[in-house]
């Protein structure tokens, strides 16, 4: 039988590379627009771009206020360099998205941006025991439907005329996990982030998406 679970509350996850913990404005902010500056950043977000740190302290300030979205400030080595939030939460369903997500140049395409992501999927399924975690997008964001199937993400379909975003529809990509599905993208993601699959460089020897596929047929 199936019984209502707690919503998440704003506390740390901390990684090997990586901790987000909740948003402070006043002190994210200067850093946070200094790594967003890149047009790209906003393109597909609801939000931004913003004019000044000033301007983003106060779109800080709202969302260190807010519950759902919940948001999280990604920070590698004592730098402010991202965010991510939950939202739509749904105890009662044991639903729960991961979503508001932006990267940083410094954060782009490296360990911390995707142990950021497996620190979020695994306190959902794992600490707060939920049975679904969404992930959604613009249809034409390519790069965030990319990062949805390496993450493990399957995709469910595309809802048409969903919303409009900045003044233009916007048809949405669902992608989903579920808790049967948790353990083996769990394990590729546990694997990916082992030393041992980064040469000397730093490369990775075995994509993520590789492994994840490797413990789904295990």
């Amino acid at each position: 039988m199936w019984s209502p679970r707690a919503a998440p509350v704003r506390r740390e996850h901390r990684g090997g590379h990586v901790l987000l913990r909740p948003v402070d404005a006043r002190a994210d902010a200067e850093s946070l627009y200094e790594v967003s500056l890149d047009p790209s950043t906003w393109r597909y977000l609801a939000v931004g771009p913003y004019a000044s740190a000033a301007a983003l302290e106060e779109a800080l300030a709202v969302a260190e206020r807010s519950d759902d979205p919940l948001y999280f400030t990604i920070v590698v080595r004592d730098r402010p360099v991202g965010m991510a939030s939950y939202l739509r939460i749904t105890p009662e369903h044991g639903v729960i998205e991961i979503g508001h997500i932006w990267f940083g140049v410094p954060l782009r395409r490296t360990v911390a941006a995707t142990e950021a992501i497996f620190l979020l999927a695994r306190h959902a399924f794992e600490d707060l025991g939920y049975r679904r975690l969404e992930w959604k997008c613009d249809a034409r964001n390519a790069p965030s439907r990319s990062a949805a199937e390496r993450f493990g993400f399957t995709f469910e379909g595309i809802f048409h005329k969903h919303q409009v975003v900045k003044g233009r529809n916007r048809d949405t990509a669902w992608y989903a996990i579920v808790d049967d599905g948790w353990p083996a993208v769990r394990a590729g993601f546990e694997r990916w982030l082992e030393p041992a699959n980064f040469d000397p460089a730093g490369s990775q020897r075995a994509t993520l998406g590789a492994l994840i596929a490797q413990a789904r047929a295990a």
